[in-house]
């Protein structure tokens, strides 16, 4: 782990640089292990872990929030309510996917917060800033691929339509990277949730569009989250600077 966290040492080099990197590092596992909790089949052999899950997201939030830069921080904190929002939106009043209970688990606008860390912290290593470019050619090639092979193979209309729109959300922010890593975070726990069977995609979006289980065409909706994200936290960081004179 520490030859891994040296290559790829977050650019600014903050004393908290190292830690920010073992917490999106330990990201894929942590999830799982949290998802696996939260899973039907560890509900149907053991107990519901529901709770136990969302204590350990809690958990895993505060500390990544605290060894963050001051950023970072108001994203996280700003996303725990803007995803919540967006459950609301999404799974509630669109019935676009199900949770394996009624309510919106606790766990999730924190995890939607670890998520969008875990890429953030990934996008600015200093290996990612070295190979921007490069990474620019290769994530457009690959997320192109991504989302013909499953509109094509499992007949996922729902992703050729927000996989262009996730081009369109890039197209506007300059093609960067730093959506790419938080999409590729999306795409993980999308999986992970699924498999667990913790949430549920409807097969047919609005009644009309089919999906897949998970579509990858909701990295759209993070792109979009995020552009929302980012104008509401320059927002609150431009009145602290002016209430500063």
């Amino acid at each position: 782990m520490d030859i891994i966290v040296n290559n790829l040492f977050f650019a600014d080099r903050n004393s908290n640089a190292r830690i920010q990197l073992f917490f999106a590092l330990c990201f894929p596992f942590f999830t799982l292990f949290a998802l696996g909790i939260d899973s039907v089949p560890f509900a149907a052999n053991y107990f519901d872990g529901r709770q136990i899950t969302n204590v350990l997201a809690i958990i895993y939030f505060s500390f990544f929030f605290w060894v963050s830069g001051s950023y970072l921080r108001k994203l996280m904190f700003v996303m725990v309510f803007l995803s919540y929002i967006g459950e609301v939106l999404f799974c509630t009043l669109l019935g676009m996917y199900n949770y394996r209970t009624t309510v919106i688990p606790l766990y999730v606008p924190f995890g939607h917060a670890i998520v969008y860390a875990s890429g953030y912290v990934f996008a600015h290593t200093k290996w990612a800033l070295k190979n921007d470019t490069i990474l620019r050619k290769y994530f457009a090639v690959g997320f192109a691929i991504l989302f013909l092979s499953v509109g094509i193979l499992l007949k996922d209309i729902f992703s050729l339509i927000f996989g262009v729109l996730f081009f369109w959300v890039l197209k506007r922010k300059k093609w960067q990277n730093l959506y790419y890593f938080i999409a590729l975070c999306v795409i993980f726990i999308e999986l992970g949730g699924t498999y667990f069977q913790c949430w549920k995609w409807v097969p047919k979006t609005f009644g009309v569009i089919p999906a897949a289980n998970p579509p990858m065409g909701a990295v759209f909706f993070y792109a979009g989250g995020d552009v929302l994200l980012s104008k509401i936290v320059d927002y609150w960081k431009s009145k602290k600077i002016v209430s500063q004179y």
